[in-house]
């Protein structure tokens, strides 16, 4: 990946439906050169997907936390194939430092969070973990 790739995936995350047009005008480069681009990156598997993004306020009721785990000894794989299994996990990511692996969680409202909790906490070998409660999320300035 160049420059040129980086910058396109840039303004891809901004807005992947934005026109090849707008995109080539953007770069200062052809339509062609965009398309080609375009799809090296999703036949090299850089591009995985497209997604959509909904506006924070779009689903109130839902609560979205993250949840901060420490494992203990080398238990990582099985903690990571319980975590996986478990409904109120929504992503999870391997991370360094403290923590070993950090969960995105997805609920209802604040009982079935507690629920969650609750059920992550009894899986084996994990040693502590700290949640947060997600209240925003800023973008490009959008504060």
């Amino acid at each position: 990946m160049d420059t040129l790739d980086r910058q396109l995936i840039g303004l891809l995350r901004q807005n992947a439906r934005t026109s090849v047009a707008t995109l080539a005008h953007k770069l200062k480069v052809s339509r062609g050169t965009v398309t080609n681009r375009i799809a090296k990156l999703e036949n090299e598997g850089v591009i995985v997907g497209y997604t959509v993004q909904l506006r924070p306020d779009s689903q109130p009721a839902e609560i979205r936390a993250w949840m901060s785990i420490v494992v203990a000894g080398n238990e990582t794989r099985s903690v990571i194939a319980s975590l996986l299994g478990e409904p109120g996990v929504a992503a999870l990511h391997d991370t360094n430092g403290h923590w070993d692996l950090l969960a995105e969680l997805r609920a209802e409202n604040l009982n079935e969070l507690s629920e969650i909790l609750e059920r992550i906490r009894l899986i084996r070998s994990i040693q502590t973990s700290e949640t947060s409660i997600h209240l925003a999320t800023y973008r490009g300035g959008s504060i």
